[in-house]
């Protein structure tokens, strides 16, 4: 009934109609089998080295062969959400509407459950397309508490996934994030604070303030996500679900002793509870 037109503007048509302008969305152009690999490529190269910008990336992907340009790359990365992690000036203007939160876990012990949440989102393949996959961590013992897949990158995953781990697992003391808007929105930062929950955030263009997800990212691509290639959305979250509860319940962790983060979640949070 609406679509764009060169003589009456998609606000115009939505007045006529009496919709709300923020109610219409296109819909998205689906991406080209070429466009997939270089994006499967660009991913694998980032995990590998997330300095890279769209300048670096581009001269190692024309060096391995392929035929691209910066532009191109510049697109693709922005379509995934990555970005180069340096030390940079922060020129973007702030809204006056938007909280600004520390980060908090500087020089901080970590040494007990549900003292440290964090949650990242990571670009994932699949032979049909691409998806996006958010996960909340109990940063003490690598816990993934819950977990969300989206064809689109809103908030709304984000909030269904941070529902889930504060039903099943109550409060953490502080919860950390990047800055991204699926993060920093006011459905997911009330949760937190109505809750009296901390809130700490990355530096711009620091993913390394959340290490424990970055790691976790380089592990379930490397371990399940690479190896299976799957096929459909379904397929996707199928396998990964099976994955997140191996990695939870059988997968030892060096850091642990060799433990699961199951067993050094549900350990310590008893030995909190007997004390």
């Amino acid at each position: 009934m609406i679509a764009p037109t060169p003589d009456l503007s998609i606000r115009r048509q939505c007045d006529f109609f009496g919709f709300c302008r923020s109610s219409y969305y296109y819909k998205p152009v689906p991406l080209d089998s070429e466009d997939l690999d270089l994006m499967d490529r660009i991913d694998r190269e980032y995990l590998e080295h997330p300095f890279f910008g769209s300048r670096r990336m581009t001269v190692v992907l024309r060096a391995a062969g392929l035929t691209v340009n910066r532009k191109r790359i510049q697109r693709l990365m922005r379509l995934m959400g990555l970005e180069a992690v340096y030390p940079k000036k922060n020129l973007s203007i702030s809204r006056e509407e938007d909280k600004k939160y520390p980060y908090l876990l500087r020089g901080v012990q970590i040494a007990r459950p549900n003292q440290v949440w964090s949650t990242d989102i990571t670009y994932v393949r699949t032979g049909r397309g691409h998806a996006y996959l958010v996960v909340i961590m109990d940063w003490f013992s690598r816990k993934v508490l819950s977990w969300r897949l989206s064809s689109t990158i809103d908030a709304s995953f984000c909030v269904e996934a941070l529902d889930e781990a504060l039903t099943k697992y109550g409060n953490p003391e502080i919860f950390n994030s990047d800055q991204g808007s699926q993060f920093t929105g006011h459905d997911f930062t009330w949760r937190l604070e109505e809750r009296g929950i901390l809130i700490s955030r990355d530096g711009r263009g620091r993913a390394f303030d959340n290490i424990f997800v970055e790691r976790l990212w380089r592990t379930v691509k490397y371990e399940d996500l690479y190896l299976k290639q799957y096929e459909t959305m379904e397929e996707t979250r199928a396998g990964l679900d099976r994955y997140f509860r191996f990695y939870n319940t059988e997968r030892p962790h060096s850091s642990h002793g060799n433990r699961t983060p199951d067993k050094m979640y549900n350990a310590c949070s008893d030995m909190k509870e007997a004390g």
